[in-house]
């Protein structure tokens, strides 16, 4: 089982996501090899707002599941699915061997009205957990917010939610990116103090190009400190330069997280192998 890795040695696992064309699946399983071959403890596969693509979420994590022989989790948001259709993504990946799944509500698609949303069947992701426990054999993971879900009016209202998660079956976390080492420690004591007690990753996103910040960073809610600022401002123009900086400071990062105890590493991949390869290398050699 997933939860029980925990308790037996560092982790170090990967998000990755399908292809958006069909035409670019051929890549994207060279992406999944180079991937495989750092023996990651499993692989994590997004899909899109609202479920959509969901076929080929499942596609991507069969061939993690049962060609690379690497545990895969499967994305499943909930904000504009029906329990159907949930429980058809769930059949589906029963059929293929994948046990695990990260419940996310996720964000909401652009084209939903406030009739849909208000009206929805999922609220919230832990409503979606106690579905999932109550209705398929899947175990599940849920997402935590070091610097709190953007929609969240405080961080004890985020960590009532949390433990919402953790009370409805999830197994364990898998943190949003965040920049700041701080941020994660402190939120670490205050899920402790909550009665959070199953194991979290600490999710660490590369910043290998300066337009990352008008787009990820941006949509994640994730503060980002001078340190970082003052790296992009210097190379951000020079993209071997930036992209080697951001690695290291990935790096650096990493290392101070399991000099202070953090020990499960979740890599936001952005497909990039060789940048994976390049930061696992590192702080496991």
């Amino acid at each position: 089982m997933l939860k029980d890795m925990f308790e037996h040695k560092n982790t170090l696992s990967f998000e990755v996501f399908p292809p958006k064309k069909d035409g670019e699946f051929h890549a994207a399983f060279q992406v999944l090899d180079a991937l495989g071959k750092l023996s990651p403890d499993f692989i994590s596969v997004t899909y899109g707002a609202g479920g959509s693509r969901s076929g080929k979420t499942v596609e991507i994590a069969s061939y993690i599941q049962n060609t690379l022989k690497i545990d895969a989790m499967a994305h499943m948001t909930c904000v504009g699915s029906k329990r159907e259709e949930l429980l058809q993504v769930a059949a589906a990946l029963k059929d293929h061997n994948i046990q695990y799944v990260l419940a996310l509500r996720g964000d909401r698609p652009k084209d939903m009205s406030d009739e849909q949303f208000a009206s929805r069947d999922f609220a919230h992701a832990n409503d979606l957990i106690s579905f999932l426990k109550e209705n398929t054999g899947l175990h599940m993971a849920g997402a935590c917010y070091p610097e709190k879900h953007y929609e969240c009016f405080s961080m004890e209202s985020d960590l009532n939610h949390l433990k919402r998660k953790q009370d409805a079956g999830a197994e364990f976390f898998i943190s949003q990116l965040f920049f700041d080492n701080d941020f994660y420690y402190r939120f670490l004591e205050k899920a402790a103090k909550k009665g959070i007690s199953i194991p979290i990753c600490a999710g660490i996103m590369p910043i290998t190009a300066a337009k990352q910040l008008g787009t990820t960073v941006t949509l994640s809610g994730s503060s980002v400190p001078k340190a970082l600022t003052d790296l992009i401002a210097t190379y951000g123009d020079r993209p071997d330069d930036m992209r080697k900086a951001g690695i290291d400071y990935a790096i650096r990062q990493i290392r101070d997280l399991q000099e202070n105890g953090v020990n499960d590493i979740h890599l936001y991949t952005m497909n990039k192998p060789k940048m994976a390869a390049e930061i696992a290398e590192a702080i496991y050699r």
